[in-house]
């Protein structure tokens, strides 16, 4: 598999890639964020500015999307700026799946988180996501942390040492 290229600074194109791939999940039967939750209102944050969603690009085609953030006062408050790279909202477009997408994206972010001298990359999702928890223990993650809420869900915080 060939390199691939992120680019930030996407916003408009990464929220498209994010409603395409749920709809995708959504007529799987997958858990997946509704379309009210893909908008820039909904995502942009005091962390998550529109220079932090990313396109991956193979071959000039975007073939992935994400938020990369520097800070995440939701799930990591106490951790200081840069000391990791946040990924949120990762999806692959279909095209794409099952070609080790999540390998060549931390690949990817290695180099980035290395011209920044970031030591970390985090990430979250929700504990009961087995295929997804799998796919990112055999990129690497750990899984750090588990947050259980009141209503029964729990969130599991993932990292990986660079």
């Amino acid at each position: 598999m060939k390199p691939i290229a992120i680019s930030f600074n996407r916003m408009e194109l990464a929220i498209s890639i994010m409603r395409e791939v749920a709809a995708w999940g959504r007529e799987q039967g997958y858990r997946v964020w509704p379309d009210e939750w893909l908008t820039p209102e909904e995502l942009i944050t005091p962390d998550a500015r529109p220079e932090n969603f990313c396109v991956g690009y193979i071959d000039g085609e975007a073939a992935c999307a994400f938020i990369l953030q520097w800070a995440d006062a939701v799930y990591w408050p106490h951790a200081p700026e840069y000391e990791a790279a946040y990924l949120h909202k990762f999806c692959v477009r279909r095209k794409f799946a099952g070609m080790g997408m999540t390998k060549l994206v931390v690949d990817a972010l290695r180099v980035e988180c290395g011209r920044r001298n970031v030591r970390y990359i985090r990430l979250d999702t929700g504990l009961d996501e087995k295929k997804v928890r799998k796919i990112y223990l055999n990129a690497g993650f750990k899984i750090v942390d588990i947050i259980d809420y009141q209503n029964g869900n729990s969130m599991a915080l993932y990292e990986l040492a660079l």
